[in-house]
């Protein structure tokens, strides 16, 4: 699926991954998304939402309050590295050696899986692309996904942070327009 991502598009679902690892979950949701789109450079979704006056640190700050205000815990992925040491297998010294090879922070574990509703958004960026008869599915297009999954957190997180929601779509489907264009 992720061989048609531009490569900003690529970035921002990595970079969700990372946020969500970093935050402690051991999933991958809509939230997360938003904060991917926020966190990458070069494509339109992050200066669309920026125009809206959503930054990172803030919608990150607005993720972690209404994920502890629903009880979710930031676990930190302890249930996988428990099945992995029942196995016989140190996660953290695998991070170490890692790290130690590679660099800081080469070894992400566990990578979180995603959320029905990220797995919606993502698919709904895919037809988003296919309806505006777009090759690549870009950030433009992730956020345009995040926009039909009413249930999903980042909805949330932009509503809770005064976005007007209605505002959104017009504005990525401008955007795009000048890029085409």
């Amino acid at each position: 699926m992720f061989d048609h991502f531009t490569d900003p598009g690529k970035q921002a679902v990595v970079t969700a991954q990372d946020q969500a690892v970093d935050l402690g979950h051991d999933f991958v949701g809509t939230e997360h998304l938003l904060l991917g789109l926020l966190g990458t450079t070069g494509g339109g979704a992050g200066a669309v939402l920026t125009g809206c006056g959503v930054d990172l640190p803030r919608a990150r700050e607005r993720v972690v309050r209404l994920r502890q205000a629903d009880g979710t815990p930031a676990t930190g992925g302890q249930e996988a590295k428990d099945a992995l040491a029942g196995l016989g297998i140190d996660a953290d010294e695998i991070r170490r050696r890692a790290d130690d090879s590679f660099g800081a922070g080469a070894f992400r574990f566990p990578r979180p899986a995603y959320t029905e509703n990220a797995k919606k958004a993502l698919t709904a960026a895919v037809h988003e692309a296919q309806a505006l008869r777009h090759d690549r599915i870009g950030t433009e297009h992730v956020l345009l996904g995040l926009l039909a999954v009413d249930e999903g957190t980042a909805l949330k997180v932009l509503a809770a942070l005064g976005v007007e929601i209605t505002v959104i779509r017009p504005t990525v489907l401008d955007a795009l327009d000048r890029t085409a264009s």
